[in-house]
């Protein structure tokens, strides 16, 4: 699972994901940007986990100072680096992220939106301690997950990825309780403010959960180290 958007779901394939997204997924796709958008300076450094072909990193440009994109997909950041264009205020590098390669306390926000905490198949609490690791104090990392409100259209969503054969057949007998299973091991989760609670626990840091549109659930980290 941890190669799975590395390997069959990068470049193409995943910009078809959200091309072919229903209304309601669209919706759901920009209050995410937006949130995140509304919590940025002009003045801070950005750092993107799994940023894909762009998609939203193209909105974090014209936000901030100087953003980075990281992905494991090399096909993905060369797609990143078409869609968004040669601009010197945005970085691409291949990097996993739970072992980014930047020394601490080099970024304002640290983001990784729309289910990254578990679509990325790696160690969670890893994956909090190195964004707070990275990220200066008084700044942030933004964590989100879907809401439990949005099961069913979540669902809508990856049936219509599966029929358009970008993932495996959704294995129906073993998907619910916000747990969506394909027949070729594929599986997405999600991560509820219990959880969110768990991981960032015991860390110097000021965490708060909102729910954002009735379809995603956020976790704001404010490093107090």
């Amino acid at each position: 699972m941890s190669g799975y958007y590395a390997e069959k779901l990068s470049a193409e394939r995943l910009k078809r994901c959200y091309e072919i997204a229903p209304p309601r997924v669209k919706q759901y796709l920009e209050a995410e940007i937006e949130y995140v958008l509304d919590k940025l300076k002009a003045t801070d450094k950005v750092l993107e986990l799994g940023c894909g072909y762009g998609r939203v990193l193209q909105r974090l440009i014209g936000k901030s100072e100087k953003v980075v994109g990281i992905d494991t997909s090399y096909a993905s950041l060369r797609m990143a680096r078409e869609f968004v264009g040669d601009i010197s205020s945005c970085s691409l590098i291949e990097m996993d992220a739970v072992e980014l390669g930047f020394r601490k306390d080099c970024f304002n926000a640290v983001v990784c939106i729309q289910n990254g905490i578990s679509a990325f198949a790696v160690n969670q609490r890893k994956l909090v301690e190195e964004s707070v690791r990275v990220t200066r104090p008084g700044g942030i990392a933004l964590f989100s997950s879907y809401s439990e409100h949005f099961w069913e259209d979540r669902l809508d969503w990856f049936r219509l990825q599966a029929e358009q054969g970008l993932l495996g057949e959704i294995d129906e007998a073993a998907t619910g309780k916000g747990v969506i299973v394909c027949k070729d091991g594929f599986k997405a989760s999600t991560v509820g403010p219990d959880d969110f609670a768990a991981l960032t626990s015991g860390l110097p840091v000021l965490s708060k959960i909102t729910e954002v549109d009735r379809s995603s659930l956020f976790c704001q980290i404010r490093v107090e180290k």
